[in-house]
């Protein structure tokens, strides 16, 4: 069995190697090549920038002493919010705080958690959501005033409202069953702005 030669010929040996390396990046004032950064160049993509790819948060700054690592059960833990229409944002938030509420050490501030923990629990569209975001996020509350803002929308508020308004008990609905389902829809929305004197 004969080997086919290679039409490109092999370069001289270099002993030198890595100085003449640094060299060449000195004169291209270029850093070292990370995996990614050469996988762009392989794909044709060497232009491409990483500003996209990049969630659009400012971690409030921990003390040099304090780290805090999310582990890989955890985020399996976490519920799932795709950005559908019919998902409750509200019920999401309750939910991963129940979750975040289970992980969080001594130390770490409230808010650099959820901030870190936030993301994984978004899929789909939500996802999507965060990562195009124009501004960067500085604080928790930022996070949650818009997502809320984006996925419950003014529209969906005014049609909760006008259904807790205009909700009666069925003929074969019994006390409690419709207790239960007016407490459910008036949860839906906690920012409703209804009187509670309306509501009785």
């Amino acid at each position: 069995m004969t080997r086919k030669r290679s039409s490109c010929s092999l370069h001289p040996f270099n002993p030198e190697i890595e100085k003449t390396l640094n060299r060449i990046r000195k004169s291209k004032n270029i850093s070292h090549c990370t995996s990614r950064t050469q996988w762009k160049t392989i794909t044709g993509f060497e232009g491409a920038s990483d500003a996209g790819c990049v969630v659009p948060v400012m971690y409030p700054q921990l003390e040099p002493t304090q780290s805090y690592e999310l582990k890989f059960g955890l985020r399996h833990m976490l519920p799932k919010f795709h950005g559908l229409a019919g998902e409750d944002p509200h019920k999401h938030l309750k939910e991963f705080h129940v979750v975040y509420s289970t992980m969080r050490p001594q130390g770490i501030p409230e808010d650099y958690i959820k901030m870190k923990v936030f993301p994984f629990s978004l899929d789909r569209a939500a996802k999507d959501w965060l990562y195009l975001q124009p501004v960067m996020f500085n604080t928790w509350g930022d996070i949650k005033r818009m997502f809320l803002k984006k996925f419950f929308s003014v529209s969906r508020i005014a049609a909760i409202r006008k259904e807790i308004c205009e909700i009666h008990q069925h003929s074969r609905e019994t006390l409690h069953e419709y207790w239960e389902r007016f407490n459910k829809l008036y949860t839906t929305c906690p920012h409703h702005q209804i009187n509670e004197q309306l509501l009785l």
